[in-house]
C-alpha cells in the first residue's frame, strides 16, 4: 500500500489517494478499506488521528476541526477535507456495468440525455457525482432520480458537471461536481459552503 496521490487544491481542499495494489478478497476488504483509511489520515493530520462515524454515517475526525469525505474501491481509498466547507467524494471502478443505475438513479430527462457513443462512462459519471452530492449533504432518504438531477454534458476524462438539488420543501440548490478518471476508476468531487 502506498500514497498514490496528494493534491491541495485553489479552493483549499486537500484531495488525497492511497493505492492498494493488489486486490484482497472480499473478507478482508472491510480491514483493508480501514488500513487504506488510516494510512491516509496519518499522511495528512499525522499519527493518532481517529476516524469517527456520526449516526448518519457521515465521517469525522474525533476532536479535530475538519469536513472529510471518504469513498472506497478494492484498490483506492479517497479521501476529501476542507477545514470549513462541506465536501463530498467518490470513486466507482469503470469495469463495472452501470445498466442498472439507469433505471434507478436518473430521471427520464437524464436518461433523454444519454449520448449512446459515451453512455458507460456517462452513467458512470453520473452515479459518481450524485454519490458525492449524497455525502455533501449528510441527509437520508434522497431520491437521486427525482431530487438530484445532472444536467446535459459531454463526457470526457475530466471536468465538471452541473447538477441541481430540490430539498423535500422546493428548494433548489445548485452544485458544480468535478470528475477525472485515473486508471479505469471514475472520481468525483465536489466543495461547497452552505
Amino acid at each position: 500500500m502506498a500514497l498514490y496521490h496528494l493534491e491541495d487544491n485553489k479552493d483549499g481542499s486537500t484531495l488525497a489517494i492511497w493505492e492498494q495494489p493488489n486486490p484482497v478478497s472480499r473478507k478482508e476488504k472491510r480491514e483493508n478499506e480501514r488500513n487504506m483509511e488510516q494510512n491516509l489520515l496519518d499522511t495528512l493530520f499525522g499519527p493518532g488521528r481517529v476516524l469517527d462515524h456520526n449516526p448518519n454515517g457521515q465521517p469525522y475526525i474525533q476532536n479535530f476541526p475538519v469536513n472529510i469525505s471518504i469513498s472506497h474501491t478494492n484498490r483506492f481509498a479517497v479521501i476529501l477535507t476542507h477545514p470549513n466547507k462541506r465536501v463530498g467524494v467518490d470513486v466507482e471502478l469503470l469495469d463495472r456495468d452501470f445498466g442498472s443505475v439507469e433505471k434507478r438513479a436518473l430521471s427520464a430527462k437524464e436518461s433523454a440525455n444519454l449520448l449512446q457513443e459515451k453512455k458507460s462512462l456517462q452513467l458512470a459519471i453520473i452515479w459518481s457525482a450524485k454519490e458525492a452530492i449524497y455525502k455533501l449533504l449528510s441527509m437520508e432518504g434522497v431520491d437521486f432520480s427525482q431530487q438530484i438531477e445532472i444536467e446535459k454534458f459531454n463526457p470526457k476524462r475530466q471536468g465538471v458537471v452541473r447538477a441541481l438539488f430540490l430539498d423535500k420543501i422546493g428548494k433548489k440548490t445548485e452544485f458544480i461536481v468535478k470528475y477525472q478518471t485515473i486508471d479505469n476508476h471514475i472520481l468525483t468531487s465536489i466543495v461547497k459552503d452552505f
